[in-house]
């Protein structure tokens, strides 16, 4: 059951673009967790990376992703969207995909139309199966959830391959299914945004990949649009990247962080986001008194 911390439901209700920054690793999950958000979101291409250092390729098993759904969602006290891929298999596979995301903890999960194995949504080469196939799985995995509140995202990758109305026609069949909300993947311009934005009643995704292939766009203008959830998968990852590399060429060259101009956080301010302050309390308050010399009455 998805507990009331975990329910997106309400929020969708009220008036406002969602933000929804990406996260990919524990220390991710922590740092986006303090600000706020309405919901957070797991990105798969992020979190394969972290994880297991490979490209979101479908290289990923459900039990590498549920390990790390868990873990998050665990921790979190803002809701969390959570990429699911194809829903690693058939559809008994993506029915126990879908109860184990959900018993997990995550507030949504996110299934997509392509084929096995999977590519990363802004990169090239994806294919999708039919769309009777995808309608199937949208089908079992609303039947599947234990409860309304776990909401299920249909994303469709055709519009690369197949063109925008296909795109179109096949949200529309997976809203049909019984979908909450629908992701139509890279548009290319905004014009293809607003088309986006205007054929659905369903809450809708924005995928906002820097240097990907949809436009980046405000707040307010995404809003406009009509998109209710915006995505940032990778922003915080390609911010983390140039930071570690910044450190890392300053060591190789100068052999010491002395005068380095990258900005780093306070080491005391991590200590603090990652709970030793619980710990130092903890061991403050329970630690087993000092052993008495050999021979001596306590």
């Amino acid at each position: 059951m998805v507990s009331s911390k975990h329910t997106l439901k309400t929020r969708l209700s009220r008036p406002g673009l969602i933000v929804a920054p990406g996260v990919f690793d524990m220390v991710s999950l922590r740092v986006a967790d303090t600000f706020g958000f309405d919901a957070l979101y797991m990105s798969g291409f992020g979190t394969v990376a972290s994880h297991l250092g490979l490209p979101d390729a479908g290289l990923a098993t459900y039990s590498d992703m549920l390990g790390r759904v868990t873990a998050m969602a665990q921790m979190a006290h803002t809701p969390l969207i959570a990429d699911a891929d194809t829903g690693y298999g058939g559809l008994l596979n993506l029915r126990h995909t879908v109860r184990g995301y959900e018993a997990a903890g995550a507030a949504a999960i996110q299934l997509e139309d392509q084929e096995f194995p999977k590519k990363c949504g802004h990169t090239p080469g994806r294919r999708v199966i039919a769309m009777r196939d995808m309608v199937a799985k949208i089908r079992v995995a609303v039947d599947s959830r234990e409860s309304p509140d776990f909401l299920v995202i249909a994303r469709t990758d055709a519009r690369s391959a197949l063109g925008l109305d296909e795109a179109l026609r096949r949200a529309e069949a997976y809203a049909r299914a019984g979908a909450d909300i629908l992701f139509v993947e890279s548009p290319e311009s905004i014009d293809e945004m607003r088309r986006i934005g205007s054929a659905f009643d369903l809450p809708l995704v924005a995928n906002m990949v820097e240097k990907g292939r949809t436009p980046v766009l405000a707040r307010a203008e995404l809003e406009s649009i009509g998109y209710k959830i915006a995505i940032f998968p990778v922003s915080a990852l390609l911010a983390a990247v140039r930071a570690m590399t910044g450190v890392y060429q300053t060591l190789k060259v100068s052999g010491s962080t002395a005068g380095i101009d990258v900005q780093l956080a306070d080491f005391g301010e991590l200590t603090k986001l990652m709970g030793f302050e619980d710990i130092w309390a903890f061991e403050q308050r329970y630690a087993e008194p000092a052993m008495a010399p050999q021979g001596e009455q306590t």
